[in-house]
């Protein structure tokens, strides 16, 4: 019988199954209250304006071109509105300057393919978005913990990166209500991930997945319009910025985006050529029209639903864990970020957690370059109601408790 594993790729070793994706197997059963899968309520989605919006393309002479091959940095009039909606958060640039990802996770892989040959180091915030790790092991990199406070110097990032047999590439974040522990990045460690990349002569990857969701406190600049603002243009900067309409509008049409400089951008758009062509013309129309007709209203619903929802969590949390327990209070996005007393361990609970209190969440261990950590947990609050919310907790809470006492 023929063994695939010795004709595979060494790098797809490196691949492994996203735990996030089989957990949302689990919204299936009616049973469980799930904090795991990061994902939009659909019941917000915009459905009557993209029926509209389909409903105009077919009904006028534009559904030629909508079910036509495509440019592969897509459709102008998407990366235009980009264009005008990344400049009212400082980042000034022109729709040539905007690349159209199928979703931004398309856009992880092209960056993780651009930058890392094996063996160079990804510098990474401890937790980081998983999927950013699936996205960048392919190409089999090395990690290292990227310090905010400025701890670290250059050179020792430089020395352990040789030490690996390769030269540090990139520093990824997410700089606003991450995924997963919801916590934002602060003016003064914007300004010195900025100086750092500078004396490491880096990309800064700013993934903004979740930019438009903040529900409360002071908005931030962005790091690329930090970087613009320094530097005088967005071609004599290097940070990379990624965006999508997943958490906006809705992640079933794949559309994300890419704003960079034009060296950057024209690499992106031969790697399209080579992988997909271009994104799917008629979502990235829909979501156009979607966007230029009612974007902010959009915005609007569902920041009003998730911040009662976020609200809901904490008060919960403050009401039911255990006060060896700890855990962030985010700004905004979807995600609370739970930390255990040392020696317990995230996918143990998980698995009683579903046999006994039927609540999901994800074991933070995996969000770990390193697979350390795993005394954490990520817990969403964006498809669950106030009332699943106080009683999920409330089940949690109870298993953490016992499982306290029970180490004691």
């Amino acid at each position: 019988m023929l063994d695939w594993e010795q004709i595979f790729a060494t790098r797809s070793s490196r691949m492994r199954a996203s735990e996030i994706r089989e957990l949302l197997k689990l919204l299936d059963q009616p049973d469980i209250i799930s904090f795991a899968g990061g994902i939009p309520d659909p019941a917000l989605f915009p459905d009557v304006a993209f029926k509209e919006a389909y409903s105009d393309i077919f009904s006028s002479a534009q559904v030629g071109s909508a079910l036509q091959y495509s440019v592969s940095e897509g459709y102008k009039p998407l990366r235009e509105w980009i264009a005008r909606d990344v400049a009212k958060i400082g980042i000034d640039c022109t729709p040539d300057n905007v690349f159209i990802t199928s979703g931004s996770q398309q856009a992880l892989d092209y960056l993780g393919k651009l930058f890392l040959s094996p063996n160079d180091t990804a510098l990474v915030t401890w937790p980081t978005y998983l999927g950013a790790l699936s996205a960048f092991n392919a190409y089999e990199p090395n990690y290292d913990q990227l310090s905010l406070n400025g701890n670290r110097t250059p050179e020792a990032y430089r020395d352990t990166a040789a030490k690996n047999g390769g030269a540090v590439k990139f520093a990824y974040l997410s700089a606003d209500f991450s995924n997963p522990t919801g916590e934002t990045i602060d003016l003064a460690a914007r300004e010195k991930l900025l100086a750092l990349a500078d004396e490491l002569d880096i990309a800064i990857l700013e993934d903004a997945a979740y930019q438009h969701l903040r529900y409360d406190g002071e908005a931030i600049p962005p790091i690329m319009a930090l970087d613009i603002a320094r530097r005088g243009g967005i071609e004599n900067t290097r940070t990379i910025y990624s965006g999508s309409f997943s958490k906006t509008l809705a992640p079933g049409l794949r559309v994300g985006f890419v704003v960079a400089a034009m060296p950057v951008i024209r690499k992106l758009v031969l790697m399209k050529q080579a992988a997909d062509l271009h994104s799917s013309t008629i979502n990235q129309i829909a979501i156009e029209h979607v966007a230029s007709r009612g974007f902010d209203a959009q915005v609007a619903k569902i920041k009003a639903v998730y911040s009662k929802r976020r609200d809901a969590m904490l008060a919960a949390l403050d009401k039911y864990m255990p006060k060896t327990a700890t855990w962030t209070r985010p700004e905004g996005g979807m995600f609370v970020w739970v930390t255990l007393p040392e020696g317990m361990d995230g996918a143990e609970l998980l698995a009683k957690s579903i046999a006994t209190e039927k609540v999901a969440f994800v074991p933070g261990k995996a969000f770990y370059a390193d697979g350390s950590n795993a005394n954490t947990l990520r817990m969403s609050f964006s498809c669950a109601d106030e009332a699943m919310i106080d009683e999920g907790i409330k089940r949690l809470g109870r298993l953490i408790s016992s499982a306290i006492r029970a180490a004691a």
